[in-house]
């Protein structure tokens, strides 16, 4: 009888701090990490997001830029933190991409864990306001009768493959020109060191406004979204050219389960705040949110989608 009490204190004692170790996160501030510089679209979301998050979870959420190879030295300074919850990474398409530029890349599915999808975001095709090209027919135009001369900026994946998109249906070489962030592009397109970059919507508004570039078209699949209701679509010129990014939450592969799913609640709870969600509607952001398993549902389409055009498109790991 002894010995069988002793056995039930384990058991009990066993599943207390169990219990005790999944309200235990976060014990400590949370790094987030964006794999980009300062000033673009990645950095702007995470601090709406991670401010909201630190108030929910009682810690300090800490926004940690680590720019760098496309991103691969923020997701790869993630994949080998300790899996505990305390360090999460903010993604674009170019976690799904990335294997398909770079060698040494990291392998999404089997370094990292999903845990939210946090909006989607259509983009702009924009040309430096001296570019002669007007509309995409003319841009394509302008490719074709100037073969590597024409420039696209490059910094993430979604404008990475709209430029191999557009160097793909021109048919003809156009030279792409690697950037840290799209801080960077676009001050390299408004200056007149670039042709040509994509962005999404809600950061070219106010360079569009100004004069200093030009909106081409929407990479959008449906028109009168964001701030360029009237512009005209990619698709129209070009059937099946259409871009549209998103922004997500990763974290290492071996996070626990519940720790994922706390995050997941957390950070869905955010996304319903009546000021966050104006803030990205302003922005032209679409919110997102939903569970980790379709979020993992939507990298695994995207890594499939963007295989095939960039396969396609003649893209080989460098």
């Amino acid at each position: 009888m002894q010995r069988l009490l002793v056995i039930l204190t384990a058991a009990i004692s066993l599943a207390s701090g169990a219990v005790f170790g999944q309200t235990a996160w976060p014990a400590k501030p949370v790094r987030w990490i964006v794999p980009f510089p300062p000033g673009g679209s990645a950095d702007v979301i995470s601090r709406i997001v991670a401010q909201k998050l630190a108030e929910r979870i009682g810690q300090p959420v800490i926004v940690e830029n680590r720019s760098g190879a496309s991103g691969n030295v923020g997701h790869e300074a993630v994949a080998k933190a300790v899996p505990d919850g305390h360090t999460v990474l903010f993604v674009v398409p170019g976690i799904v991409t990335n294997p398909f530029f770079f060698k040494a890349s990291v392998d999404p599915f089997k370094e990292l864990a999903p845990v939210i999808q946090l909006d989607t975001v259509p983009m702009v095709l924009l040309a430096n306001a001296a570019f002669p090209g007007k509309n995409l027919a003319e841009v394509l135009a302008q490719i074709r009768g100037n073969p590597g001369a024409v420039t696209c900026a490059v910094s993430s994946a979604i404008p990475m493959v709209g430029c191999a998109l557009l160097r793909s249906h021109a048919r003809t070489d156009m030279l792409l020109v690697q950037y840290k962030g799209q801080a960077p592009a676009m001050n390299a397109l408004m200056s007149g060191e670039i042709n040509l970059m994509f962005e999404v919507m809600s950061l070219a508004a106010g360079q569009v406004k100004s004069g200093r570039v030009r909106a081409i078209a929407s990479t959008s699949t449906k028109r009168g979204s964001g701030p360029f209701p009237d512009l005209a679509l990619a698709s129209d010129t070009v059937p099946e050219f259409e871009l549209v990014t998103w922004h997500g939450v990763m974290v290492p592969r071996a996070t626990p389960r519940e720790i994922v799913l706390r995050m997941n609640r957390e950070l869905g709870a955010v996304l319903e705040q009546p000021d966050v969600r104006q803030r990205f509607a302003d922005g032209g952001f679409e919110l997102a949110g939903g569970t980790a398993e379709a979020f993992d549902e939507l990298l695994k389409r995207e890594y499939a989608k963007y295989e095939k055009v960039l396969r396609e498109a003649g893209v080989k790991p460098e």
